[in-house]
């Protein structure tokens, strides 16, 4: 894949990220980067006053610096700002700081040279990549803690994650004949100076959460076959009433997936209605699919962008010390997004209520195969219940927040990086309940006859009792929760659903 600065889609970032695919920069790119370059040995050369270039930093932007000076500065600024803590960001995350990174740089507005990019790639080629403590940043001016980190590895300082340890930079450069580099004119700053923590955290939790809506309906399905769901609250015409295509998606998905199904009801068979839980899926999570794609068609665009301060234009000739590294845009999404996800693990722990209280259903109390010898899937609510209320705490929006910094002078910020992280955490926290719900699912589908399920919904039960075998007698129930979790982590929606016979899903 050949990076322009303007061409990334979360498509291609994918498979960057997960399918190793190779990364390159177009020449015609490069131009544009060294003409950037160039003009900031230019505006050195002259001595002119330009933030960041020739000046201290924050506050300190009214220090003139020297040119002889210039390299120091940059050293200082990297590790002065390299004042991350906490737990590192997961791996896959500092992979697309790598690329996000890069690919500002690639727009030519940045003023550094070709190497910085090049060394950049060098690291994502040779899976290098960086520890990044994930606490310490304020979303602007940008992600500064973080991506200092970052930056620290280009300079063969810091630590990394090689060939499945951690260790130090330097002996993972040397092992890959990789050159660690010294940072001249604005090349720290052009490094440090953007969205791309908050930003590769966001597409990370994206890339994961679009997979979970969609493996959340697939859930869901076995669930309404357990209890015998009303089929005709998922018609066409019910959903076309009210307007919203996600809507319509989720309600033709849930029909395809049912479709010869003789577990399912019509109304008035059984029952009138099913309670909402059931009922209002199409709603409920067509909702939530309306806030992905915000959030995705945000995150395209972040990912293209020019983050850092100042921006260089026209040859130099105009260099503009602009806020581009406010990280407001994706706080908002993030924030979005935590509430989305956040409802899919409301809707499904009162789906998991519904599986398990013998007052609201016909099946064994609690699930359990000896009721009150046995006390079966009873905790397993009890733990969605504590994960969703945990995801309440952190739907709290971040966005809300600012404290000031650099003595007033960076007297607003997003949070935004925040934001991204409880969204991954709230992320986590829904899939152990989708996990929850599809261990009491399958358990109450067992109860029916899994012959009468439909021919989707039964190709996942078979594959997901691989993962967790029938509750036939009372056990440690973590590990099957962990279990599932992690298997509905490493699937897709086409290793899960057999789309060849019985499913016209898309």
């Amino acid at each position: 894949m050949e990076l322009t600065g303007n061409t990334l889609t979360l498509k291609s970032v994918n498979e960057v990220l997960y399918n190793n695919e190779f990364v390159s920069v177009s020449s015609e790119s490069m131009e544009r980067v060294q003409k950037s370059h160039e003009a900031v040995k230019k505006i050195v050369e002259e001595k002119r006053v330009v933030y960041g270039i020739t000046t201290g930093f924050g506050k300190f932007s009214d220090v003139y610096i020297d040119s002889e000076n210039v390299e120091e500065l940059q050293l200082n600024l990297i590790h002065s700002h390299a004042c991350g803590v906490g737990e590192p960001f997961p791996e896959v995350v500092s992979r697309a700081m790598l690329l996000l990174r890069a690919n500002a740089l690639v727009k030519g507005f940045s003023g550094v040279r070709p190497v910085v990019i090049n060394r950049l790639l060098d690291l994502l080629n040779a899976h290098i990549h960086p520890v990044i403590p994930q606490q310490g940043s304020l979303g602007a001016s940008g992600d500064l803690a973080p991506l200092s980190h970052l930056a620290l590895t280009l300079m063969g300082e810091g630590e990394v994650y090689y060939k499945g340890e951690r260790t130090n930079t330097w002996t993972a450069l040397e092992k890959e004949g990789i050159l660690p580099i010294t940072l001249q004119a604005k090349e720290g700053l052009a490094l440090i100076n953007g969205t791309q923590a908050m930003t590769a955290m966001g597409v990370v939790a994206f890339l994961e959460a679009e997979k979970l809506a969609k493996q959340s309906e697939l859930i869901a399905s076995v669930t309404i076959e357990a209890l015998q769901g009303i089929i005709d609250a998922f018609d066409e015409d019910v959903h076309v009433a009210r307007g919203y295509y996600q809507q319509v998606d989720v309600a033709r998905r849930i029909r395809e997936y049912l479709a010869d199904s003789q577990l399912t009801t019509r109304q008035g068979e059984i029952r009138v209605q099913d309670a909402y839980s059931l009922r209002c899926i199409p709603q409920v999570h067509g909702a939530s699919w309306q806030a992905l794609d915000y959030v995705r068609e945000k995150l395209e665009i972040e990912m293209n962008a020019a983050t850092d301060n100042p921006l260089i234009f026209n040859d130099g000739e105009k260099v503009i010390s602009g806020g581009n590294f406010h990280g407001q845009p994706i706080a908002l999404a993030m924030d979005f997004m935590k509430i989305a996800i956040a409802e899919l693990a409301n809707i499904s722990e009162r789906r998991i209520e519904r599986l398990v209280n013998p007052q609201l259903n016909d099946l064994p109390g609690f699930l359990s195969p000896e009721p009150g010898l046995q006390s079966g899937a009873m905790i397993m609510q009890y733990a969605a219940a504590s994960l969703v209320s945990e995801n309440k705490t952190l739907a709290h929006p971040a966005s809300v927040d600012s404290i000031p910094s650099s003595a007033n002078q960076e007297d607003h910020v997003s949070m935004g990086t925040i934001a991204a992280r409880h969204a991954y955490q709230i992320l986590q926290n829904t899939r152990r309940v989708l996990a929850i719900e599809m261990i009491c699912a399958m358990q109450g589908a067992e109860y029916r006859g899994v012959e009468k399920m439909a021919h989707a919904t039964k190709g996942f039960y078979d594959k997901g009792r691989k993962i967790v075998p029938s509750i036939i007698k009372d056990r440690i129930f973590s590990k099957d929760i962990e279990a599932m979790s992690a298997w509905l982590k490493e699937s897709d929606e086409s290793s899960l659903v057999d789309t060849r016979q019985g499913s016209k899903v898309q």
